[in-house]
């Protein structure tokens, strides 16, 4: 049941990533397919959860903060799938 949840969890995530917030626009991240340099190389620098959502929340240089903009849920969910596949 647990690994269903995640799965399901990381899908969301993947989608915000590509779709609602095209992160995938200034950030590389392999498992999305992602080539740019704009922003930081995801692969690189492996986020852990914490410090993914303190930015998708917060924002951080030119990265704008996402409150407000998606729900909590939705930013948890791009913080976990960000985590997840930066991290394997």
């Amino acid at each position: 049941m647990q690994i269903v949840i995640a799965d399901e969890l990381f899908l969301k995530g993947k989608d915000i990533f590509l779709n609602a917030v095209n992160c995938s626009t200034c950030h590389l991240l392999k498992d999305a397919n992602s080539n740019t340099n704009i922003g930081p190389n995801l692969n690189e620098i492996r986020p852990v959860f914490e410090r993914v959502y303190t930015v998708v929340l917060n924002g951080a240089g030119v990265m704008p903060s996402y409150q407000g903009i998606l729900a909590e849920e939705e930013m948890k969910a791009v913080s976990f799938y960000v985590s997840e596949s930066a991290n394997n």
